[in-house]
């Protein structure tokens, strides 16, 4: 029984190395970015190898794999989006949330402090606040019901729900 382990193992790494040529080609156009695309290459096979014994037979080897390398990707990306550091501190932001005076207001009555929307998201009840926040942090709906574990309407409607009431909260900055 061990042989018959170990032959399906060399197996196994033998398939991921017949997909190298693949995989980068893949990862370069997921990346663009040859050093990017070198890196998600080894990630995935490391993940790949690390997660041989999740991999089940007679399942489409290089779907799978493909599967584990857009994963890592999508995760490294919404990774990189949460902890970007959106505020450049020498940015000039006098006229931040300012509009112009042709609408008739002067800026300062149009200003919307970032403190006020904030409030205003943290105010609303959880099973909007949740899905709308997972959202503008860059989560696709699928992702949301996923992660929610709802179903993908479930999720929509409760984003467009949020929505609408921000919109109520925020009503005097229209």
């Amino acid at each position: 029984m061990n042989t018959l382990t170990a032959v399906s193992y060399d197996a196994f790494e033998q398939n991921l190395l017949s997909l190298q040529g693949n995989m980068y080609n893949f990862a370069l156009s997921l990346t663009a970015d040859t050093t990017k695309a070198e890196d998600l290459l080894q990630d995935t096979s490391l993940k790949v190898l690390n997660n041989k014994k999740m991999y089940r037979e007679n399942t489409n080897f290089k779907g799978w794999v493909f599967t584990v390398m857009r994963n890592l990707f999508i995760n490294d990306y919404h990774r990189t989006v949460r902890t970007r550091d959106i505020f450049d501190a020498n940015a000039d932001i006098t006229y931040l949330g300012a509009h112009s005076d042709s609408e008739g207001l002067s800026a300062p009555d149009r200003a919307l402090s970032l403190t006020e929307i904030n409030q205003a998201i943290n105010d609303l009840e959880e099973e909007y606040r949740d899905p709308f926040s997972m959202y503008l942090a860059g989560y696709k709906y699928k992702e949301i019901a996923q992660t929610m574990d709802l179903p993908i309407g479930t999720v929509k409607s409760r984003i467009y729900f949020a929505r609408k009431k921000l919109q109520e909260s925020l009503h005097e900055y229209r």
